[in-house]
């Protein structure tokens, strides 16, 4: 179940037809960017669209009161950006780089020029806006009537399932705790809380910024996800 909660668009590229993986590769301009660079900002004009090829990018809008609400984080291997060109319409969020990063951009022409030739690429983009909105709708909707006990079980979870590597078993969550905060809704102060009793109910592992999760049938409970 909580994969209604986590939107993933590593298929995007991995479906593609090795033709039309060539394409993208060869318009592709590869950048580096360190921990905490911005990529582009709500309210901008696009002009092209992003695939991560190392490290995270988290998606957040920011409030009236300047507080950021984290709407998602992208792994490697997911491209970003593209809706806002879909729509013809200006970014809807901001990204910035959680961790340093290597990041392609694609130009607008280059996309929509490879779009329209490959019909393939059209269905996959199609499929991940509808799952996209579908997530998006079913976290609105925690976000709105869970508690913070529960929203905060609920984001460990998928960042438990986002942290996931195929090198080592363990899965260590690194996100700051004012992004995780700001992922969960709610201050500083109340996460600190939280994290601490579920350290005491030994439901999690606490190194430094490090977090493991060693109770995910309790945590699954606790964030009420069946509900």
């Amino acid at each position: 179940m909580i994969s209604k909660f986590i939107f993933n668009n590593q298929y995007l590229f991995e479906e593609l037809s090795e033709y039309d993986k060539e394409m993208l590769q060869k318009v592709m301009q590869v950048k580096n960017y360190r921990k905490n660079d911005a990529i582009f900002t709500e309210g901008t004009i696009p002009n092209g669209i992003f695939f991560l090829k190392k490290g995270k990018v988290k998606k957040y809008k920011v409030d009236n009161d300047g507080r950021e609400q984290i709407i998602y984080i992208y792994n490697a291997g997911e491209f970003f950006g593209y809706s806002a060109i879909l729509s013809n319409d200006s970014y809807g969020d901001t990204t910035q780089t959680i961790e340093n990063s290597v990041i392609a951009f694609i130009s607008k022409e280059d996309f929509l020029s490879i779009l329209d030739r490959s019909e393939i690429f059209s269905k996959l983009l199609l499929k991940s806006l509808s799952h996209e909105f579908s997530v998006m709708a079913n976290l609105m909707t925690v976000l709105s009537q869970r508690t913070v006990r529960e929203r905060v079980a609920l984001s460990l979870l998928i960042l438990h399932k986002k942290y996931k590597s195929d090198i080592s078993d363990k899965v260590y969550i690194t996100l700051s705790r004012a992004d995780l905060a700001n992922m969960v809704g709610t201050a500083n102060e109340t996460l600190a809380r939280i994290l601490h009793d579920f350290r005491e109910d030994h439901l999690i592992v606490m190194e430094g910024r490090k977090i493991q999760l060693t109770d995910l049938e309790r945590l699954t409970r606790i964030a009420n996800i069946y509900r």
